[in-house]
């Protein structure tokens, strides 16, 4: 079978390999970058189900990446997942009738961990065997811009540039950026929401002769390594789940902003793995629930919540499911992403019983629900939820009319949101974490700027590699 080649959701990129996929980032063409095909592991399924984790990552990872050597692939791997402080990288709590399935145990205590670690020595792989270098730019609602700075914090030939909106991240996620005083890392406070910022980021990237002249490179989820990273957790979660319940079949409640994580769980799914449902939760920033319960994709005002990393309106992985969804036809992918630019809206047509995916569910949990949720877990069963988790089982509880087990993500540690679970707790000093109260009195450093592409620009030109 034909090596897996990576071409544009607006079929104008040439094909790329993985490693130049991986490097390029967002498609020439302004589109997102798609394998050519998806694999079906189904016959493999009964071989990695009592895998560990970073054998089950190769051996997923190799399929999509044949232009790395497998030695060096299994060492990245390795090298990844050793920076986290619980053997397993990504355990399943049993919590309650619901399967905890915790993602947080990486350098940062976010999800992102898990694929970034990885991505920041996959980018140093690969500028050392080209005698290369980069320049970073990023976008981030709060978790990204600390776990992407950890992964290629002091790294020679790297760069980065993180954008976070301007007093809309918790404290402690912009400490944990602004806190890494590495000569590498540039942080900057737009005056504007995480829109703007992914904004800017696509507007710089877009610009082609910037973009070739300062190699830039992302570690958004519109990079294809992020999103392949992240289905391996879907993979392992269910093996461990079914293995202790005896079932056939699992569903999982995603709490997602980007469409990213929950773009993970549908590729595992079309790859083979017996997934019932994909449950998908969003905040008062629903654009995404809207969307599957309507058929309606349209942007509104940007709403602060208690779950900051869900304050999306426009999400940038929806592009990747929509290129399928229109039958894997790039030109009717650019009318509508056109479309939805130029007027705020699309619409995609449903079926005979108002469904827009039979694979995909979704709601919404506000903040009181998200607070009474974080209440009710820990006062009934001693657990914390962080605020962005606590959304996704409210959702999840939502949907009890099947019996198959239902796993929900947990995408940070609580601690990281101590004024939420305070705010529902009345505890005070419940959600504390060693790696976090160390950054109590650590030194910052960060630039607030202006909320346009020019400045970001500018910025970025005078202090690239």
């Amino acid at each position: 079978m034909n090596p897996i080649r990576y071409i544009s959701t607006r079929g104008v990129q040439t094909p790329l390999t993985f490693k130049d996929a991986v490097m390029t980032g967002l498609a020439r063409d302004g589109g997102l970058l798609i394998p050519d095909r998806i694999p079906n592991v189904a016959d493999q399924l009964e071989d990695w189900k009592d895998l560990d984790y970073p054998d089950l990552a190769f051996e997923i990872i190799r399929l999509f990446s044949d232009d790395i050597p497998e030695a060096r692939l299994r060492a990245l791997i390795s090298a990844a997942y050793s920076t986290f402080t619980h053997p397993e990288v990504a355990p399943v709590r049993k919590v309650g009738d619901r399967h905890i399935l915790e993602l947080f145990h990486g350098p940062t205590l976010a999800f992102k961990d898990i694929a970034l670690q990885f991505l920041g020595r996959l980018f140093g792989e690969i500028l050392a065997e080209r005698d290369g270098r980069l320049n970073i730019l990023a976008a981030t609602s709060g978790d990204t811009g600390s776990a992407a700075i950890c992964g290629v914090r002091g790294q020679e030939r790297i760069h980065i540039f993180v954008m976070h909106p301007h007093e809309r991240v918790s404290p402690l996620q912009e400490r944990q950026m602004t806190s890494i005083l590495d000569a590498n890392v540039f942080n900057l406070a737009v005056k504007g929401s995480f829109d703007d910022c992914q904004l800017i980021m696509k507007t710089l990237f877009s610009d082609l002769p910037f973009k070739d002249a300062h190699a830039l490179g992302t570690v958004n989820s519109v990079n294809w390594a992020r999103v392949l990273s992240q289905i391996v957790y879907y993979f392992y979660a269910a093996f461990r789940v079914a293995e202790a319940t005896g079932a056939d079949q699992v569903q999982f409640a995603v709490p997602t902003g980007n469409f990213g994580d929950i773009l993970a769980g549908w590729y595992a799914k079309q790859m083979g793995l017996p997934i019932r449902r994909l449950i998908l939760a969003t905040n008062e920033n629903d654009i995404l629930a809207r969307f599957f319960n309507t058929g309606i994709y349209a942007k509104g005002p940007v709403v602060a919540t208690v779950n900051p990393s869900m304050d999306i309106q426009i999400a940038s992985n929806f592009e990747r499911w929509l290129y399928y969804k229109v039958g894997a036809d790039p030109k009717a992918v650019s009318r509508r992403m056109t479309q939805f630019a130029m007027e705020g809206r699309m619409e995609i047509p449903r079926d005979a019983k108002g469904r827009v995916d039979l694979e995909i569910v979704a709601g919404a949990s506000d903040t009181n629900h998200t607070l009474a949720t974080i209440r009710r877990y820990h006062g009934k069963h001693a657990y914390l939820l962080d605020p962005h988790t606590a959304a996704g089982v409210f959702v999840a509880d939502q949907f009890n009319e099947l019996d198959d087990p239902m796993i929900c993500l947990a995408t940070a540690h609580p601690a990281k949101f101590s004024e939420a679970i305070e705010e529902a707790t009345d505890q005070a000093e419940l959600a504390r974490h060693p790696l976090l109260d160390a950054l109590e009195n650590a030194p910052t450093r960060c630039e607030v700027i202006d909320n346009s592409a020019e400045s970001v620009k500018t910025y970025l030109a005078a202090r690239a590699r």
